[in-house]
């Protein structure tokens, strides 16, 4: 049986020109599909460029997924959307809201 999946929208709270920002690109507010406020932020964060996927070094780990501004509570706020502008039937993921960068890595390659 698959999970009843919900909307949640990821809103940011810092100020634009917060230090939290400094290491993180501001996506403005994102749209996802999502179990729980909790895997929004995974979706979100699933959603840019990992390091895997070109020839940069990572930052913690295997993975730059735990430095995404979505998983920062100083940065974004999930916010559950009862609205009724999106169906929550359908795939786990982005579907709306702002672009989710996926230039968030430089790549070494020429």
């Amino acid at each position: 049986m698959q999970d009843r999946l919900k909307i949640y929208r990821l809103v940011p709270t810092a100020a634009p020109g917060d230090p939290n920002w400094q290491n993180s690109p501001a996506h403005g507010e994102v749209v996802v599909r999502a179990k729980t406020a909790g895997d929004a932020r995974l979706v979100a964060s699933q959603a840019e460029l990992d390091f895997m996927e070109i020839d940069a070094s990572p930052c913690e780990g295997n993975s730059t997924e735990m430095a995404s501004a979505f998983r920062s509570d100083k940065l974004y706020t999930v916010i559950e959307d009862s609205s009724g502008r999106f169906a929550p039937n359908g795939p786990r993921g982005v579907i709306g809201g702002g672009r989710v960068f996926i230039d968030n890595l430089i790549s070494t390659q020429l």
